[in-house]
């Protein structure tokens, strides 16, 4: 029951004007991918940055709030973004990517590392030396990078195996 309502939802999306513009006009589809594909280029970069100094490799001379401070902005303010333009590529395919088990697996993983790098940033709200203050924080500050790698990409592969993998 489930199925047929996506199914039929997809095929109501596609046949819409929007959809059909999209899968239409030549540029639209390049065009937005290749936003999508640096916003989420800024995020994981930015990410990466973050975890590479909360395991102690790289900006040590930093603090971890400071580097969060200048590289969390690059992960949440494109997420918009992202949405508008992951938006815009499924209405010009609905069934690719809504009945694709590799979109679902995409966006569960985008919500952990979501979560994950909620956790590295809400304790230095309160504290701005947070992860620095005991032995015992900075294991788990080592923890979350060496999870949020790992997330991050997985969520860049799933991403392109979407366009390999068949839906239901």
């Amino acid at each position: 029951m489930a199925l047929q309502s996506l199914d039929a939802f997809c095929n109501w999306l596609a046949a819409t004007p929007v959809s059909q513009t999209i899968q239409t006009v030549g540029w639209i589809i390049p065009a937005v991918q290749t936003v999508h594909i640096l916003a989420v280029a800024a995020v994981v970069t930015s990410a990466l940055m973050i975890n590479l100094r909360l395991l102690g490799v790289r900006g040590r001379d930093q603090s971890v709030a400071g580097v969060a401070q200048r590289f969390l902005p690059f992960i949440w303010w494109p997420l918009p973004l992202l949405l508008v333009t992951g938006a815009i590529l499924i209405a010009a395919e609905p069934a690719r990517a809504l009945e694709n088990p590799v979109f679902v697996l995409k966006m569960v993983l985008l919500l952990a590392a979501a979560g994950i790098t909620l956790a590295c940033q809400l304790p230095m709200r309160g504290e701005q030396a947070f992860w620095e203050l005991s032995p015992g924080r900075k294991r788990v500050a080592k923890l979350i990078a060496c999870a949020s790698i790992p997330l991050w990409v997985a969520i860049i592969c799933a991403g392109r195996w979407i366009a390999y993998v068949q839906g239901t």
